[in-house]
């Protein structure tokens, strides 16, 4: 099992981040390169590969990252998850607009480009056949926007978010091999993405009540610090007044809403995962800001995080 690698621009001369960053980019993923102005360019990166997986978490300021084909490895196949922020992809003549939560599949093994505003994105690289023998019609998957509102969307996105959140324990970072292991992480995650495409698939209920359609986008996007009534609307196709009705007549407002629904997400943290920091359940959740997350807590549930973890 392969250590959790951290990169960063911090203390790179500004005029050579971008150049350092083109040759991280590309050994991670060759043929990758990114172009922005060198002088303002600013990113971070945390890289794990786990067995078949090739997976980095990166955040960036806004960017375009383009992608060529090397030709000299078997084909592979690239899932991109908007954590937070917004990116258009383009490859084969399709194009993709990203939301928070949204995802992308790629195929490695032929040109794309993807447009980024500020970002944080979830990626995986991994061997098409596995993918190939759960999705049969795979190539019709391909570079088209898979909502991130759907059930099996959502947990795509916490199961990614959790093996991230076992790798900052200490499971990726033993420096020893348990091949089993990760041939069960990999078998996992192929079935969940491959779920996720095909509820993807499924026939829109129409009829679906607003609020409900506004409740599943909330949870999908708990993580993104910046998400409210306007990227609701957006999302939706609706008036942001709309959104706000919709909220009122459920009794409360929409950012009321959004943080009863993040700290009932952080108790749930704090008692599967008892070694995750307060301050990294915090971030994971969109709070910037961990001692406002502890008061915030402390008033919905009278007492600290650490102290509630403690009582369970």
């Amino acid at each position: 099992m392969s250590t959790i690698e951290h990169f960063s621009t911090a203390r790179i001369a500004a005029n050579e981040r971008l150049d350092f960053w083109n040759r991280l980019t590309n050994e991670t993923y060759p043929g990758t390169l990114v172009d922005q102005r060198k002088d303002a360019f600013e990113a971070e990166m945390r890289r794990w590969s786990l067995g078949d997986l090739v997976m980095i978490r990166p955040r960036s300021c806004g960017s375009l990252v383009q992608r060529r084909p090397t030709g000299s490895a078997p084909e592979a196949v690239v899932l991109h998850v908007q954590h937070s922020g917004r990116s258009r992809h383009e490859q084969c003549g399709r194009v993709a607009e990203l939301g928070v939560g949204d995802f992308v599949l790629s195929s490695a093994n032929e040109p794309y480009r993807i447009d980024l505003r500020q970002h944080e994105f979830l990626v995986v690289e991994m061997p098409r056949a596995g993918l190939e023998a759960r999705l049969p019609d795979l190539d019709a998957a391909l570079s088209r926007r898979i909502s991130g509102a759907t059930p099996g969307s959502r947990l795509l996105h916490n199961f990614i978010l959790s093996l991230w959140q076992q790798g900052d324990q200490g499971y990726g970072d033993q420096g020893r091999s348990d091949a089993a292991w990760e041939q069960g992480v990999s078998n996992v995650f192929l079935d969940l993405l491959s779920l996720a495409v095909r509820d993807a698939d499924r026939p829109i209920q129409t009829c679906r009540p607003l609020r409900e359609k506004i409740k599943a986008l909330v949870d999908a996007n708990l993580g993104c610090a910046q998400f409210g009534s306007i990227e609701i609307a957006a999302e939706l196709g609706v008036s942001v007044r709309t959104v706000q009705n919709a909220f009122a007549a459920m009794g409360t407002t929409p950012s009321a809403y959004i943080l009863s629904r993040r700290l009932a997400r952080a108790c749930e943290l704090l008692i599967v995962n008892p070694t995750m920091s307060v301050t990294a359940i915090a971030f994971d959740l969109g709070f910037s800001d961990s001692g406002y997350f502890a008061r915030c807590f402390r008033a919905a549930y009278g007492a600290t995080p650490s102290q509630w973890r403690g009582m369970q």
